[in-house]
């Protein structure tokens, strides 16, 4: 495997955010200046991450086993294969990551779950993505699939996150979930609204740009689908589990869904 560890990588910041050990020296100094600059960004990470946990859950819950895991990013404890295996044995997760250091570790951690792969690929090369031999080998697109797409739309320009759900939603079984998170700050006091901006500037800086975006630009992303109760409100609004959420001081700084193909 040839890397460039010289260069910070979001994905791996992302890692070092929520406790992970895959990343190297050059994306915790970058980490270690986001959170100088903008300090409630570990707590966004947290957040999203405990959003995955419930929405997983909910797909569970309604029944479905399989999951298209887009954008994955790092293994980091809680994974979408380890939330669904808690509940059950048989669900089946193919995640999508183009990120090297994503790809061959959770290759590596994945070796033992056979019903659990990773695929290297951009997720908006929508056909690769889905004609891949390990795509095809545990989803069946003939029934309910639960698609995440959980805070990685933030990296992409308008228009490309509606084209990417509009295009796998396509493919998608009646009956089948998405789960969508991303980056905000329009419920954002003036302080929070600073750090975003601050936050934009560091990973333009490093080569990823980020795209914040208000309800109005992202409702649109669900058209054609049923929006499940509550629709889409910040992250602890969705079904949480921990009142003490509502009070983290980064709460106002995601946005979360899940909608039903009908």
């Amino acid at each position: 495997m040839s890397l460039d560890t010289s260069r910070p990588s979001a994905a791996r910041a992302y890692d070092y955010f929520l406790g992970g050990h895959s990343n190297f020296a050059a994306d915790r100094e970058f980490a270690d200046q986001v959170k100088a600059i903008a300090p409630s960004v570990p707590n966004v990470a947290r957040l999203n991450r405990n959003f995955l946990r419930r929405a997983v859950r909910y797909c569970l819950d309604q029944g479905i086993r399989q999951f298209l895991d887009l954008g994955s990013g790092i293994p980091t404890v809680g994974n979408t294969h380890q939330i669904a295996a808690d509940a059950h044995a048989d669900a089946r997760v193919v995640y999508v990551d183009n990120e090297p250091v994503a790809f061959h570790h959770s290759r590596g951690l994945l070796e033992e779950h056979p019903d659990a792969t990773i695929i290297q690929a951009d997720m908006r090369d929508r056909e690769h993505v889905l004609s891949h031999p390990e795509t095809r080998r545990l989803l069946d697109f003939d029934e309910p699939v639960a698609l995440l797409v959980i805070g990685v739309l933030l990296y992409l320009p308008d228009p490309e996150p509606a084209e990417l759900i509009r295009g796998y939603r396509e493919h998608l079984a009646p009956g089948s979930l998405l789960a969508v998170s991303t980056l905000t700050d329009e419920p954002a006091g003036t302080a929070l609204r600073e750090e975003v901006q601050r936050l934009r500037a560091a990973y333009a800086e490093a080569g990823e740009p980020v795209h914040p975006r208000d309800h109005a630009d992202i409702l649109p992303w669900f058209d054609g689908l049923d929006l499940v109760e509550p629709g889409l409100v910040t992250l602890p609004e969705w079904r949480c589990d921990d009142p003490a959420e509502a009070f983290d001081v980064a709460a106002p700084l995601g946005y979360g869904a899940v909608a039903r193909v009908p």
